[in-house]
């Protein structure tokens, strides 16, 4: 049985997957830091990429400081996964 959307943005593990890899270059950036704004405490972004993207992390960092942890799930070349948490 497939569980019920609810469209007041939770889940009951309050992570949300986020893959780039199907959103044109240009347009990543802004999205990721459009659902990251989107976040609330508690809430986790499952982030999956193509590669590492350190620059990527140096602009999240100098925007939301520590409000954001930043855990690596899965770090292999082209399988990069990142958990995102907005911390309170």
């Amino acid at each position: 049985m497939q569980p019920v959307h609810a469209c007041n943005h939770t889940t009951p593990e309050a992570l949300y997957p986020f893959d780039a890899r199907g959103i044109a270059k240009r347009f990543r950036h802004a999205a990721i830091f459009g659902a990251l704004d989107a976040l609330i405490p508690g809430e986790t972004m499952r982030f999956c990429n193509d590669h590492d993207p350190l620059p990527l992390l140096a602009q999240l960092q100098a925007r939301y400081g520590e409000r954001l942890n930043i855990e690596y799930r899965q770090r292999e070349p082209g399988a990069i996964v990142i958990d995102f948490a907005i911390v309170t």
